[in-house]
């Protein structure tokens, strides 16, 4: 019995590759149409984002643009030692953290409360129109964005202040006082943003078994109660896994918002990393800086996401992977 044992051991072992092997040949010709599909997406990415990557060495070169990055001399972190050294770089640094985190408070949760507010709505036609009006904001430019704030709240020719100043009030420095133009930078955010967001929630919405709702009904729960116990259960993991991409572009930001918003009187709390590049990196032509900022950012934000993701997978079980 024992020798019948390891016979059959034996021959499963040896089995095992073969299956392996017969397993991919019968994907690659069942499924041929969908990797045929995959392979542009995959030379784009190895195009574009893999292959450049070569370019990261300009952080450590002196970089020469006759010369080009290959015959560029080494300059090890001379440039990292040089950012370090620059009080304006600690500021946009924190200017950088501040936005986002504010950001990540403010705005992440706005799209969930919108989903769950489409999605108790029974009037189909007040559904769709609503879902349009909140979409809208995401297809315009931050240039025109930029050029709204102003007009509406300039505080001597913008429409809000001009009703205010009727209203025999003082006007509101929503653009000149750094704490005001923090939060009209996070609220121009908000209306830019969270009608977009609600797509992929109300996506996840659609996952959620309705006999759940039905079951809840026959209990006596009502709607606040449903929405606790079913709806925000059943989004939750996609709540998890946007949190930590959000998390992990903690130490970047976008360039056009702060780029438009800001003016000189705020400057102290609009600079941010991408603004500080395009003044000391591309302005003045070192590029050696501007790529070991942008190198310093990356190892920071994949520091945020490994981080997030460790601390969900503990303490919620769910995670990226």
């Amino acid at each position: 019995m024992s020798g019948l044992g390891s016979k059959t051991v034996v021959e499963s072992e040896l089995a095992q590759p073969l299956a392996k092997k017969k397993t991919i040949k019968f994907l690659a010709n069942q499924d041929w149409q969908l990797y045929a599909l995959l392979l542009l997406p995959m030379v784009y990415f190895i195009t574009f984002k893999y292959i450049p990557m070569y370019g990261v060495t300009i952080a450590f070169k002196e970089f020469n643009m006759f010369q080009g990055i290959m015959n560029s001399p080494w300059v090890g972190f001379d440039a990292f030692r040089e950012i370090f050294l620059m009080k304006d770089f600690y500021k946009v640094l924190r200017n950088t953290m501040l936005l986002n985190l504010l950001d990540l408070v403010v705005s992440f949760p706005a799209p969930i409360i919108l989903a769950i507010f489409l999605n108790e709505i029974r009037i189909k036609w007040f559904k769709k129109g609503a879902q349009t009006i909140l979409y809208l904001p995401h297809f315009i430019s931050w240039v025109i964005i930029g050029g709204m704030v102003y007009q509406l709240l300039a505080t001597n020719t913008g429409l809000v202040n001009i009703i205010i100043r009727s209203a025999e009030m003082k006007a509101i420095p929503f653009l000149t006082e750094p704490v005001y133009w923090v939060i009209t930078y996070v609220g121009s955010g908000v209306w830019q943003s969270a009608g977009w967001g609600t797509i992929i929630y109300l996506a996840a919405l659609t996952s959620i078994n309705k006999e759940l709702y039905e079951a809840a009904d026959v209990d006596g729960a009502g709607r606040l109660r449903k929405i606790w116990d079913i709806t925000i259960p059943g989004i939750k993991p996609t709540i998890i896994i946007l949190l930590i991409i959000n998390i992990g572009h903690m130490a970047s930001i976008g360039f056009e918002r702060p780029f438009v918003m800001s003016n000189p009187l705020v400057t102290d709390v609009s600079d941010v990393i991408s603004t500080f590049v395009y003044k000391v990196g591309i302005l003045s032509a070192r590029f050696t800086i501007a790529t070991a900022i942008g190198l310093f950012q990356a190892v920071v934000g994949l520091i945020f996401l490994l981080s997030s993701n460790y601390i969900s997978k503990k303490v919620t079980d769910q995670g990226i992977w």
